[in-house]
């Protein structure tokens, strides 16, 4: 029997325990493909650029003895083109961080279009009133 695949998102712009805890947890499900964003896609979805470039945190992201595999994202600039990951690896588990913006909903509809049969978890956060990447953003 194969070892269930897992997938989990995130900039890692600056790489922080709650991170390492988020991806920690997401591994107990599996072999852990780590998706990093894109550059553009921060920028096109928190309206700034990241702080390290992409080719850094995935990088950083991929050192993590956890971590199976870590692979930039696809643009996002067309919807259908952010499901073509999803498709490539056809994870058992999606695991989400506790405060990603993802409508559930329409994730698990997207699944279903796609026949991808993945369960979708979120993790809890990590002392998220000192661990959080926009907290640490302002602070540096």
């Amino acid at each position: 029997m194969r070892e269930k695949t897992v997938m989990a998102f995130g900039a890692f712009d600056i790489l922080h325990p709650g991170h390492i805890h988020y991806l920690k947890q997401a591994s107990r499900y599996g072999r852990l493909v780590v998706v990093v964003a894109r550059d553009e896609s921060i920028k096109m979805l928190k309206g700034r650029r990241p702080l390290f470039g992409e080719r850094s945190r995935l990088e950083i992201v991929g050192a993590l003895k956890f971590v199976h595999k870590a692979v930039l994202g696809n643009r996002i600039k067309d919807p259908e083109e952010m499901y073509r990951i999803l498709l490539r690896y056809r994870p058992d588990f999606i695991v989400l961080g506790y405060d990603q913006r993802i409508d559930e909903l329409e994730l698990r509809r997207s699944l279903e279009r796609y026949e991808i049969k993945a369960r979708i978890k979120r993790e809890r956060p990590f002392n998220s009133n000192v661990f959080k990447s926009s907290r640490l953003r302002k602070m540096i």
